[in-house]
Formats: structure tokens, sequence, C-alpha cells
């Protein structure tokens, strides 16, 4: 019988990359790629051979869908942010079985959702980043849910996130489930980016202080309350993918009975506006 051995909450900024190569940048993520690092770490100790990814790069606009290819291999630059992210070399195998039977569990619960073998459909950024680092310490089979859902609403994410434990548990894997996106996701207007030395900043204190707010929460484990402010957090706050990434993380979890402290392993930091961090839900 398969398992959610451990959950956590990840940041996927460019800079984690560029932190890496030579430049202004070196060096100043290293926290950041340290929790990734750790995460791992934790997830290798508990058994874990397969990574879900809810990823908020990867955009759709009808249904719910899954990259459940057998392996990913390519050069990756992105769309977004080619200065930041080019010929990105990956090559990690993926988990058809578990990515399939996802699906068919979402769609059976009433939530449509499809899932894709094709070469073509490449890995996004919110699954690479994550993957980079956390494939250090332990090499894992891969699956990419996509997160950025854009005429979708939170009570369907949960869903997702409940089909994703429940294929789990029937399924012989045991898995780290990745939520992978910021807190709050307000970017620097680019006219403002440079003055603001918008890199290690944030665009809004009203943003950072419900931030620091949320981790609070979680580190106390009142998920309950976070959860009757999260629609309004992530439209307030500009939440990466609005969210729903952490609404899939919270409906594998159990919503809100799941009541565990969480920890922070890398400390809060701004990033391009944004609110990031690495967090673990114990699960």
């Amino acid at each position: 019988m398969g398992e959610i051995v451990l959950a956590a909450k990840c940041t996927h900024v460019p800079t984690m990359l560029m932190s890496e190569q030579e430049g202004p940048i070196k060096g100043t993520r290293q926290p950041a790629i340290d929790g990734h690092m750790e995460i791992a770490r934790r997830a290798k100790a508990l058994g874990a051979d397969t990574v879900v990814i809810c990823d908020t790069h990867w955009v759709i606009n009808a249904g719910f869908h899954i990259n459940a290819n057998s392996s990913f291999k390519g050069l990756f630059t992105s769309n977004e942010f080619p200065q930041f992210i080019q010929d990105l070399e990956y090559d990690y195998l993926g988990n058809p079985e578990l990515g399939d039977a996802i699906a068919a569990t979402a769609s059976d619960m009433g939530i449509y959702t499809l899932s894709h073998h094709l070469d073509s459909l490449e890995l996004e950024y919110g699954s690479l980043v994550p993957m980079r680092f956390m494939s250090r310490e332990h090499e894992m089979k891969v699956v990419s849910v996509a997160a950025c859902c854009t005429v979708h609403d939170h009570a369907e994410s949960r869903v997702v996130g409940e089909a994703i434990r429940k294929a789990v548990e029937a399924s012989d894997s045991k898995v780290l489930l990745v939520a992978s996106g910021s807190l709050s996701h307000k970017i620097w207007a680019n006219k403002d980016y440079a003055a603001n030395n918008g890199t290690f900043t944030i665009s809004s204190e009203f943003n950072r202080q419900m931030d620091l707010h949320v981790l609070e929460m979680w580190q106390r484990g009142d998920h309950a309350t976070f959860l009757k402010i999260l629609s309004d957090y992530a439209n307030l706050c500009c939440g990466e993918g609005s969210m729903h990434d952490t609404a899939m993380l919270y409906g594998a979890l159990g919503w809100d009975s799941y009541d565990k402290p969480c920890e922070v392993v890398t400390e809060y930091f701004p990033s391009s506006g944004t609110g990031q961090t690495n967090v673990i839900f114990p699960v």
C-alpha cells in the first residue's frame, strides 16, 4: 500500500539557478537551495520513490491535467524569463501508472482530469527548479500536476488533492508531495523594479505582513483558520497560480482536519516583489 510520506510548500524562483552562476546573484539563494535539499533528504529517509509536484507554472484553462510521461529529458528555456532560465538540462524518470491513477481517480470523483504521455509536453520550471536541487540528494520519479488554474475554484483543487492521496494509497508508491509556488506574488511593476532593488525586495508591506501571519498559523498548526482565509489571501495578495497548489496540498492532507505544526526550513525571503519560503508539512 502506498502513502504520502512527506509534504512541502516550496519556492521555485529563477534566482536559485542564478545563485550558482557568476554574477551579482551568486550565493544569495543558498538558503533556498539548502531547503530543497533538506526536504529531499527527509523524503529519502522516509522511503519516498516519487515526487508529485503541483506546479503553479503550468497554466491550464479547461479541465485538470497531469504530465504522466515515463521520462522527461531535454533543454528548458523559460518563455517568461529567458534571460534567467535558459538551456536548463534535465533528465528524470516518470511514474506513469501513478499519474494515470490520479487522473482517473479525480475524474471518478467528479473533477474532469486528463493524464498525458507526450514527449513534447515538457515540464515547467515550477517542477524543474525543485527537481534540480532535490535530485542532488535523492533521485525520485516525477509526476507533475498543473496548478495554475485560470477557470477553476479551490473546491475543485481540493478534490484533486484528495484524489492524489487516494490514488497514492491504492498504489505501491511512497510519495513526496510538493506544492510549488510562492506565498504572495505581486511582482514589481517593470518601471519600479530597478529603483526598488526588486530582486531582493517585496512590493507590498501588506503582503509581507500577511505572509508572515500565514507562516505563524502554519507553524502552530492552525490550518483550519488558514483555510477560512485561503481564497481572500490568494486574491488580495496575488497568490501564485491563485494558490491552487496549496489547495491541492491541503486536499491531500485532509483539509481542515489537518493540524500538524509545520517546519520552516528556509527563512522567509522576498524575491522580485514576491514572498518565498520552503515549509515542511509533516504527514
